[in-house]
């Protein structure tokens, strides 16, 4: 029984590491190292302490746990509250696992101003972990568009030659649906005098408040997904982000919409969420389809994966507006199974931008000559990513369509399309790069993974494997939670429902 308030020590932990980072003196070669280490100990911590909560956590249970509440703005009903679900739980895991693998990836890429980088990794992870613990509308957006702040940094000062024109693109983007999800949020608050969480998500939203307040989250969820059309920020941010920033990016970042949908708009505005699922289903089919085939045309590497992150999160969207048990499920584990599989394909392109600092695929060839365990790393994401059975690719894609074939047989059908071209883009990239002659004299010098690497790709295989063979490890836990969603979706919604509820669910109540 966990007594004391672990969500928060876990959530500023990261800052100490910040702390301690600051007060490191010396030449900057030693400041470098010292930052380097604070910051990979400080992470780690953190990351222990999160499966040490997760070990606490009661997987049978749909309700908050290990909840905080301190008094924030009395006077206003606005108080500082954490805590976690089955929904967030796995999303803080996937936070804290990635920020050292973040760190290790930077070890040596990163040589400038290493002192300001690393801060800059442990306050977006603080900024992420509360995120998905606040349970106060307020605090929610506060640590929401605190993500932007270190992001942005680390975008603009680390990554390529255009990476000042990507991170004002990436910060433009985001604060414009931002600030209208902001006026959604006062909306709420002035109409029901708090912005206590769980207490909105049983509270009794107008029908005409709902889809203006489900059309503000939207503006903001959308951009963060993203879906199309306001995903042209995020080929440009991967892009010119360095490694560590692509692999937060499509780890976390994108995860932040799927989120908000689960947590906001469904239990809050379920009316306005049956409305205007035809336009997301409209909106994530395209997605699914035309970025696949933007992706078949690409010549960067980190474009291509950038564009599949898009098609991938559209089978996200498309099986969270399901509100079928299999559909929310399968989102859930989606969202999870991208963040592992496309940080570690943007690790995979790391890897060689490190040796060859170029991520044209025509550059590459024949690397399994000179590269066998890169290739076999590479082998393993890529197939995950088209979704090999066995692999955690298979399991999320496979619950989506199963969902969102009980509700619409046509999205399915387009939907499902995205599944062959996925295997048609990433087994065009694979055998580019890894297979062909080895024709390019400095491609042959490049030498096989080391130590560093193969440390940092071990969890990410394991857990590829894990989710793939072993998947009720992870759909149990959530599934209460997520029923708990449905629950409500289908109450509020008893008279006008037109999307059937799941036989599982009215087999459990009967």
């Amino acid at each position: 029984m966990i007594t004391f308030p672990i969500l928060s020590l876990i959530t500023f932990l990261p800052l100490l590491g910040v702390f301690l980072i600051l007060c490191v003196q010396g030449n900057e070669k030693a400041v470098a190292s010292n930052a380097r280490s604070i910051a990979l100990v400080t992470s780690l911590v953190t990351f222990a302490l999160s499966v040490y909560m997760y070990m606490g956590f009661d997987k049978s249970s749909a309700d908050f746990q290990f909840v905080e509440r301190f008094d924030w703005l009395p006077g206003f009903n606005i108080a500082y509250k954490m805590g976690v679900d089955g929904i967030s739980v796995f999303f803080l895991l996937l936070s804290t696992l990635l920020t050292p693998i973040c760190i290790l990836a930077s070890w040596e890429s990163i040589q400038k101003r290493v002192r300001e980088y690393m801060m800059a990794f442990l306050l977006l992870e603080t900024m992420m972990l509360g995120m998905f613990s606040a349970l106060d509308l307020i605090l929610f957006y506060v640590f929401f568009e605190g993500v932007l702040i270190p992001m942005f940094v680390i975008i603009g000062v680390w990554g390529g030659k255009n990476r000042v024109y990507a991170a004002f693109k990436f910060f433009l983007y985001t604060l414009l649906g931002s600030v209208l999800m902001l006026i959604a949020i006062l909306s709420m608050y002035h109409q029901f005098g708090t912005a206590d969480i769980p207490t909105l998500m049983q509270a009794s939203v107008p029908l005409t408040m709902q889809k203006w307040v489900w059309l503000a989250f939207l503006a903001s969820f959308a951009v963060k997904v993203p879906m199309w059309p306001v995903h042209t920020w995020l080929p440009d941010a991967h892009v010119e982000a360095p490694t560590a920033g692509s692999v937060i990016l499509a780890g976390v970042l994108l995860k932040m919409g799927g989120y908000g949908f689960l947590r906001l708009s469904l239990p809050m505005l379920p009316e306005a969420s049956q409305y205007f699922t035809p336009l997301i289903f409209s909106l994530s089919v395209i997605a699914v389809i035309y970025t696949s085939l933007v992706a078949l045309a690409q010549e960067d590497m980190k474009k291509l994966i950038a564009y599949s992150s898009v098609a991938h999160m559209g089978f996200v969207t498309i099986g969270i507006f399901t509100l079928t048990t299999q559909g929310l499920q399968g989102a859930m584990f989606q969202m999870l199974s991208h963040g592992v599989v496309a940080s570690a394909l943007f690790l995979c392109v790391g890897v060689v931008y490190d040796r060859l600092h170029t991520r044209e695929i025509a550059r590459y060839g024949g690397l399994v000559e000179n590269m066998p365990r890169y290739a076999v790393v590479f082998m393993i994401f890529m197939l995950a990513s088209v979704g090999l059975p066995g692999t955690s690719g298979f399991v999320g894609e496979f619950l989506v369509l199963l969902g969102v074939y009980q509700v619409n047989t046509l999205v399915t059908f387009l939907a499902a399309t995205g599944v062959v071209l996925g295997a048609a883009y990433m087994l065009y990239l694979y055998k580019r790069v890894v297979f062909g002659e080895l024709t390019h004299s400095d491609v042959k010098a490049m030498p096989d993974m080391n130590i560093r690497e193969i440390a940092i790709f071990a969890p990410l295989v394991a857990l590829v494997f894990w989710m793939g063979v072993y998947p009720s490890s992870f759909i149990n836990p959530m599934a209460p939670a997520l029923e708990k969603v449905i629950t409500r979706y289908n109450s509020a919604n008893a008279d006008t429902l037109q999307v059937p509820v799941d036989d599982t669910l009215l087999q459990k109540k009967e």
